[in-house]
C-alpha cells in the first residue's frame, strides 16, 4: 500500500478529538486510518459478533519486579487499557480478549519460565509484552520449541537480527538500531563529531555500542570511550572520569532503579563546563525532569519513541491514548503527578495488542493448532504498513516481514525550562537499514 510520510510537526491539528465514544462509534472507519486518508484497517463488524464466543486469551510477560518493574508498572496499566477498548470494540474476530499475566521478574531464566507456563498451564493462544532485552533472548527459544507466538515489545535488535526464530515478532516499537540509523546523522551535523558512549553491560547496550558506535564512524565522526555499566551499579562517578578531556558529546543511555542517581553524578562530575549530551530517554523513563539534581540538564538533548510532554506531537490519535492510560500533560499519572510514565515506550504494548487484532482476523485464526499458527504468521509476514490511528498513535510505521520488525518515526527533544521540547522529527525512511535476514525461510 502506498504512503506519503509527513515530516511536520503533528499529522493534523485542525482533526477534531477523538473521544472514546467516538472510537467505539466508527471504528470501522477509524481503527487503523491515517489522517490523510490512508485506507482503515478490516474489522469484523459487530454484527458477526457472539456473546458467548470463547475468549482469545493473551499471556502477558510484565517485569512487575526486578529492574525493569518500573516500565512493567506502566506495561501493564497499557495493556489493560488496550485491552478494555478491543473488548468494548467487540473483541477480536467478536471473541473476548482474556488477559492472563505472569510476572517473569525481568530475569532471563524466569522468562523462559513463564513462556511455558502460559502456553502449557494456561493454554494462552499468543505470549506477549517483555520487554529487556536479556529476557526477550532467553525467552524467545522456549516459544519456538513450544511453536507458539511470542510478540515484544522490547526495541531491541534481536528480533530482527535473525538471531531468534520464526515465532517472535516487534511489529509495535522500532528497534535501536533503526533508532540510531534515522538520528546519528543529526546528532553529528548538531552536537559535535567525538564522542564518548555510556551504556548498560547487556544485549541492549551492546546494540547501542555497535550501532551508534558503526554509524559515528560511517560519518567521519570517532568515538573515544565505550563504557559499559553493569545493571546492578549503584555509583558512577568513576566512569565519568574515564571520559577524555575532547569529549564533544556524551551519548548515553542507562536503565533500571539506579538512573536518577546516574543523572545526577553526572551533572555533579562536569557542572557547567560539560561536552554536549545526548541520551536516549530510557535514562530518565519514570523520572521526573524537574526533580531536583537535574537542573544541569537543561539544554541537553533526547531521543523519545513518543513525546513525554503533551502537545509535542498533538494528533488527535495520541490525546485519546494518552487520555486512556491515565496519563497528565506533563507525562505523569493523572492520579499521582509523581507516578511518572515510561510514555516513550509504552505505547508498543498498545500497539501490538492491535497488530494481534488485525493478525487474527485477517488470517482466520480460531485455535492454537499449527495450521492456525501458520496462517496467522505468513498473514503478519505479508503485513507491510500500520497506519497512524487510534490503533497506532506513534505514527505510520512500516513493517518488513522478512524481519518480524516495524520502522517509525523518531523523535529528538530538548531539555528547556525543564521540560522535553521536540526539536526534530525523522522520516520512516531515515531509519531502514538493509539486511539479509529472512525468517519467511524457516520453517513452521
Amino acid at each position: 500500500m502506498a504512503k506519503k510520510e509527513n515530516n511536520t510537526k503533528g499529522t493534523d491539528t485542525k482533526t477534531r478529538g477523538i473521544t472514546r465514544r467516538t472510537a467505539l462509534k466508527t471504528a470501522g472507519a477509524l481503527v487503523g486510518a491515517g489522517i490523510a486518508g490512508v485506507p482503515a484497517v478490516f474489522t469484523r463488524p459487530a454484527a458477526a459478533q457472539s456473546a458467548g464466543s470463547k475468549p482469545i486469551k493473551i499471556g502477558f510477560m510484565v517485569h512487575r519486579t526486578g529492574i525493569g518493574a518500573v516500565y512493567g508498572r506502566w506495561y501493564e496499566r497499557t495493556t489493560i487499557a488496550a485491552v478494555k477498548l478491543i473488548n468494548q470494540m467487540g473483541g477480536i474476530a467478536g471473541r473476548p480478549v482474556e488477559l492472563v499475566t505472569e510476572d517473569d521478574g525481568t530475569d532471563p531464566k524466569r522468562g523462559a519460565e513463564v513462556v511455558e507456563k502460559l502456553a502449557v498451564q494456561h493454554k494462552v493462544d499468543f505470549v506477549y509484552g517483555t520487554l529487556f532485552s536479556h529476557v526477550v533472548i532467553a525467552s524467545a527459544p522456549r516459544a519456538g520449541e513450544l511453536k507458539i507466538p511470542l510478540f515484544v515489545a522490547s526495541e531491541g535488535y534481536h528480533v530482527p537480527s535473525g538471531t531468534l526464530n520464526r515465532y517472535v515478532f516487534q511489529p509495535g516499537i522500532t528497534d535501536v538500531r533503526s533508532q540510531v540509523t534515522a538520528i546519528t546523522g543529526w546528532v553529528m551535523k548538531n552536537l559535535g563529531k567525538k564522542v564518548a558512549m555510556i551504556y548498560p553491560d547487556y544485549a541492549f547496550g551492546y546494540d547501542h555500542r555497535d550501532f551508534f558506535g558503526g554509524a559515528v564512524k560511517q560519518k567521519g565522526g570517532k568515538v573515544l570511550a565505550q563504557l559499559p555499566i553493569p545493571p546492578t551499579e549503584a555509583s558512577f562517578t568513576k566512569y565519568f572520569a574515564r571520559i577524555p578531556a575532547d569529549t564533544e558529546v556524551i551519548y548515553h543511555v542507562m536503565v533500571g532503579p539506579a538512573v536518577l542517581t546516574f543523572v545526577k553524578e553526572m551533572g555533579e562530575h562536569y557542572g557547567s563546563k560539560r561536552p554536549q549530551i545526548f541520551g536516549f530517554i530510557d535514562s530518565l523513563e519514570g523520572v521526573d525532569i524537574a526533580s531536583p539534581g537535574l537542573e544541569f540538564l537543561e539544554g541537553t538533548y533526547f531521543w523519545e519513541g513518543l513525546p513525554r510532554y503533551a502537545g509535542e506531537y498533538p494528533t488527535p490519535y495520541e490525546k485519546f491514548f494518552r487520555k486512556s492510560v491515565g496519563v497528565n500533560d506533563d507525562g505523569a499519572s493523572v492520579k499521582d503527578p509523581k507516578d511518572v510514565a515510561t510514555y516513550a515506550h509504552m505505547f508498543s504494548c498498545w500497539e501490538t495488542l492491535f497488530v494481534i487484532k488485525q493478525a487474527v482476523e485477517q488470517s482466520g485464526y480460531q485455535n492454537p493448532t499449527p495450521q492456525d499458527y501458520k496462517a496467522l504468521i505468513e498473514t503478519l509476514e505479508n503485513f507491510r504498513w500500520f497506519n497512524e490511528g487510534i490503533e497506532h498513535p506513534q505514527g505510520h510505521k512500516k513493517f518488513i516481514g522478512k524481519l518480524h520488525q516495524s520502522f517509525g518515526q523518531q523523535f529528538i527533544s530538548k531539555v528547556q525550562n525543564r521540560k522535553l521540547k521536540v526539536v526534530h522529527r525523522t522520516k520512516i525512511k531515515d531509519s531502514i537499514y538493509s539486511s539479509d535476514v529472512d525468517y519467511t525461510k524457516q520453517a513452521l
